[in-house]
């Protein structure tokens, strides 16, 4: 799932608690959210616990997850499989 579709999804009050959780301010939660600003291999760690896994660090670096976590096992195959190429 993509951060855009959680915080969707998850309404205003899950935006907020993500940006606390962060200590970002809004603006910047839209800008990863939306793809306009990279989400570091640290933040994609903290937001996929967030999220309890629907987003997954393979969703937010789908160009790179496999050289930063080589040992990660995404669970959708999907996504595996673009990060292979």
């Amino acid at each position: 799932m993509q951060l855009n579709d959680f915080l969707k999804a998850g309404g205003p009050k899950i935006r907020k608690a993500l940006e606390q959780h962060l200590g970002i301010s809004k603006s910047y939660l839209s800008q990863l959210a939306t793809g306009r600003a990279a989400i570091s291999p640290s933040r994609c760690i903290v937001i996929e616990t967030f999220t309890d896994g629907k987003v997954s660090r393979s969703d937010m670096r789908p160009s790179d997850w496999a050289e930063i976590w080589p040992d990660y096992k995404p669970k959708n195959n999907t996504t595996a499989q673009e990060g292979t190429d």
